[in-house]
């Protein structure tokens, strides 16, 4: 287990933390207009989304070999990533499937934003509701590779959690911590719809 690490990499991954802290002071006196049943369809795909972004990494890793201990069976997966060290696996990625995986992060961010598009019709609404399926795509994902394979392993294993411009590098606790903020800002501040 590694040592508590306050700040990301780059600096400006940082700054994602006050994303949802603004969201909320500028909506807690006049919230997004959404209701229970649309958050809990857009959790539902959420869910589902982060746990198939997961599997995909784990075939991709264990096509790659990058699972140690991995031989074939699914008896073995589980504990495949004992001694798995996410930072370390980038540099051992071919050239060609980072290009991919590259490709794969953004496809993520196009759907992610087309399913809120579709979901609500003004600004304050899509953006509430990108946060919120971030959030539980975000957190599925975590929990989808931990079922798995077991990784993370502690909320202090570094993860890559994004490529594009540059790795986006930060313990698990980060990423997990800025999703509850997010969820938590907009569940505050959301007020009922006025059909």
């Amino acid at each position: 287990m590694g040592k508590f690490q306050l700040w990301a990499q780059p600096w400006w991954v940082n700054l994602l933390v006050l994303v949802p802290v603004i969201a909320y002071v500028v909506w807690r006196r006049n919230g997004p207009a959404l209701v229970w049943r649309r958050l809990a369809l857009l959790a539902a795909f959420a869910l589902a989304f982060g746990f198939v972004e997961a599997a995909v990494v784990v075939y991709l890793r264990a096509a790659l070999g990058l699972l140690p201990g991995y031989m074939g069976t699914i008896a073995q997966l589980r504990y495949s990533s004992i001694g798995y060290e996410q930072v370390r696996a980038l540099g051992q990625f071919p050239r060609g499937l980072l290009s991919v995986e590259t490709i794969r992060e953004a496809a993520t961010i196009v759907i992610l934003l087309s399913v809120t598009l579709l979901s609500a019709s003004t600004g304050k609404e899509r953006w509430a509701c990108f946060l919120w399926t971030f959030a539980l795509w975000d957190i599925a994902y975590y929990m989808g590779l931990w079922a798995v394979v077991g990784w993370p392993a502690s909320f202090l294993d570094l993860d890559i959690l994004f490529l594009i411009p540059v790795p986006w590098v930060a313990q698990v606790w980060f990423p997990l911590f800025v999703s509850t903020l997010a969820m938590a800002a907009v569940a505050l501040v959301k007020r009922g719809e006025t059909q």
